[in-house]
């Protein structure tokens, strides 16, 4: 399996961490945390959950962790996969996943809420990587919400979504499986269409406006997101299907 070298652009860490949230950092990633392989071979993502998942589903890109808390809150049975390099969304997404997130002087940075299930697994480091372990058509659905837009023209080919991505993602979608993408910046939505229209392995499932300008039904807001609503951006969501085709992109 051939790896790329590919150089990280982005923040790594924010405003330095109360200690509450280096507290749970200490305790209670290491237990959800993903750690890869040495040797760069192919890992069942199943075998990182303690329960037989229906489904398992990938968000790149947690920011702070609310859509992914949420979700894995109301699908108990399906188990959740987050890639997140900003050290502060990291804590922020424990936060949740222990129940502190709105009360931080709960003395509980150790383990999961009582109320939520081990579904959740945590990989805190550049994606890229991780997508090159799994195996061929492991994932049922994968989010990029509200990701990087990287603005700048000569910038462009820092995009997550690209020619370089975009075979990766499909590789490890089973036929059939999602794509949901969402960004207030238009300019990222039209390098998203532009890129992922052409390519074979994906179709766009929207058969009207109502299907990019509306949410998915079980959406759930992202603190990026609000803070474009509250600005007066308006949000475009995107819902692509891995296509049925031979060709598996490796």
């Amino acid at each position: 399996m051939k790896i790329e070298n590919e150089k990280f652009f982005g923040r790594r860490k924010g405003k330095k961490l109360k200690p509450n949230r280096e507290a749970i950092l200490n305790t209670l990633l290491p237990k959800i945390k993903i750690n890869l392989p040495n040797n760069n071979t192919f890992i069942p993502p199943e075998t990182w959950f303690p329960f037989k998942p229906q489904e398992i589903w990938l968000e790149i890109g947690f920011g702070g962790g609310e859509h992914l808390a949420a979700q894995a809150l109301k699908y108990p049975k399906i188990a959740f996969i987050g890639a997140e390099v900003f050290i502060n969304g990291v804590a922020s997404l424990l936060a949740h996943l222990a129940g502190t997130h709105k009360n931080p002087n709960l003395n509980k940075t150790d383990d999961i809420s009582p109320e939520r299930n081990d579904n959740v697994r945590i990989y805190n480091d550049d994606v890229r990587p991780l997508l090159n372990i799994l195996p061929d058509a492991s994932l049922d659905k994968i989010f990029l919400l509200f990701p990087d837009p990287w603005p700048k023209k000569r910038h462009a080919a820092r995009r997550f979504i690209g020619p370089n991505n975009i075979p990766k993602l499909a590789r490890i979608l089973k036929e059939g499986g999602e794509l949901q993408l969402a960004s207030d910046d238009m300019n990222y939505i039209r390098w998203s269409l532009k890129h992922l229209c052409s390519s074979p392995y994906f179709s766009w499932t929207a058969k009207s406006a109502k299907d990019w300008i509306n949410p998915p039904i079980d959406w759930v807001n992202t603190r990026y997101e609000l803070k474009a609503l509250a600005a007066g951006r308006k949000p475009i969501y995107l819902i692509f299907k891995r296509t049925n085709q031979t060709d598996t992109c490796s």
